[in-house]
């Protein structure tokens, strides 16, 4: 560390409370406000700040010990910022006294503790660590055998796995039931880079997946709905976490939920007979996740006009939006995707690996929590009578006469 550092020193760091910055209270988007975890990172920054004038190269300050009290709320879209000052200097470790503010208002307020640190010693600790997580995770993974399922058929070939959903007469709508095998699938795979390295996805029968399953919401409450809702968005977000890269071999429609499988895998081999599309303004409600990742697919103005209209798409202008990587005719479509497969196992894993990795983690930060919002929408629609006229006219094949109540 340089000289100089003294007591007294302050730093300030300015942020605007963005939604990946926020949390919704009581499920009512009028009560999203500044979240606690985002305003002691707030805090914690502005310390790193008063220290960088002092660092020399190849040191960084790290936080080690913070104690704030959350005192009041700001809400989206506010400016926010916080000062830190330093109170006592102990060789590598300083302390300070932190406080967060709305324009003169206090909102938080307490101590933090940062330590000079070398950046390369840290790193070779890291990489340390790193490996020896990677072997206790994974000490023999061809041994362990893939959970039983009802709904999804497992297909084993080398280091390929193909998983068919397999509610054919539901045109493989996602229920309960399925949720959780999905939920258990990627606990699966996960960690199975070695032994698994490619998965492709379609569905049984005429149908890649038909979305949520309506008959089954029919019989449950705005409480249930929202955890189901939150469970699977986290599922379908944890596609991209995976060490595998997901290929969805798109077989016929992909609606609602099943849009946004599709669109959760990596990459979509479509058949030519495949239709996509976001119905659920038909049923009565907004897609409850999804609907940041479409739109980084397919742009904002397209998933508006699928999202607001309801109507579906097919196979051509979905890979004109990019929502096809390729097209091939349906008799083509397992084996384009074993063959896209094979030329991925051909290239070097850990490249591939780390690629998946940093594509996906330069999406967007509101993209990752944005289902937050979307799923609290989706409830407060879910409650209403249209809702339950839309799921009564889907069970009865007819339109929905919608009254607005």
């Amino acid at each position: 560390m340089k000289p100089g550092l003294n007591k007294g020193a302050e730093g300030r760091l300015e942020w605007t409370v963005t939604p990946d910055r926020t949390i919704t209270l009581g499920g009512d988007p009028r009560a999203t406000v500044f979240a606690t975890p985002f305003m002691i990172m707030l805090m914690e920054r502005a310390g790193r700040e008063a220290l960088r004038p002092f660092l020399e190269d190849g040191e960084e300050s790290v936080g080690i010990d913070v104690n704030v009290q959350h005192l009041a709320g700001a809400p989206l879209g506010a400016q926010v910022h916080a000062v830190a000052k330093a109170t006592s200097i102990e060789g590598g470790k300083i302390a300070f006294e932190v406080a967060a503010y709305e324009g003169d208002k206090l909102l938080g307020e307490g101590t933090h503790k940062r330590m000079i640190v070398n950046v390369g010693r840290l790193v070779k600790r890291l990489e340390g660590e790193s490996a020896r997580t990677d072997a206790a995770d994974n000490p023999n993974p061809t041994s362990v055998e893939p959970p039983p399922f009802k709904l999804l058929k497992l297909g084993l070939d080398g280091a390929v796995a193909t998983v068919t959903l397999d509610r054919p007469d539901s045109r493989n709508a996602i229920n309960r039931a399925m949720t959780a095998e999905i939920e258990a699938l990627v606990d699966w795979l996960n960690g199975r880079s070695d032994s698994i390295r490619v998965v492709i996805v379609t569905g049984a029968g005429k149908a890649f997946c038909g979305g949520d399953d309506v008959k089954e919401l029919a019989s449950i409450g705005p409480d249930e709905a929202r955890e189901i809702s939150l469970r699977q968005a986290r599922m379908f977000l944890a596609f991209e976490r995976l060490p595998q890269v997901l290929i969805a071999a798109v077989n016929g429609p992909a609606m609602g939920a099943g849009c946004v499988f599709a669109t959760a895998c990596d990459l979509r081999v479509v058949s030519r007979s495949a239709r996509f599309g976001m119905p659920e303004i038909l049923l009565g409600w907004p897609p409850g996740y999804g609907v940041a990742q479409l739109g980084l697919i397919v742009g904002k103005s397209r998933a508006l006009d699928l999202c607001l209209t309801g109507r579906t798409v097919s196979a051509q202008t979905g890979f004109e939006w990019g929502l096809a990587s390729e097209l091939v005719p349906g008799n083509r479509l397992l084996v384009r995707a074993r063959e896209l497969a094979d030329q991925l196992l051909a290239l070097p894993p850990k490249a591939l690996r780390e690629t998946k990795r940093i594509v996906h983690l330069d999406d967007p930060p509101h993209a990752k929590v944005a289902h937050r919002l979307d799923t609290e929408a989706y409830v407060r629609c879910f409650a209403t009578n249209d809702a339950k006229e839309g799921i009564q006219a889907f069970s009865e094949k007819r339109p929905a006469r919608f009254t607005g109540k």
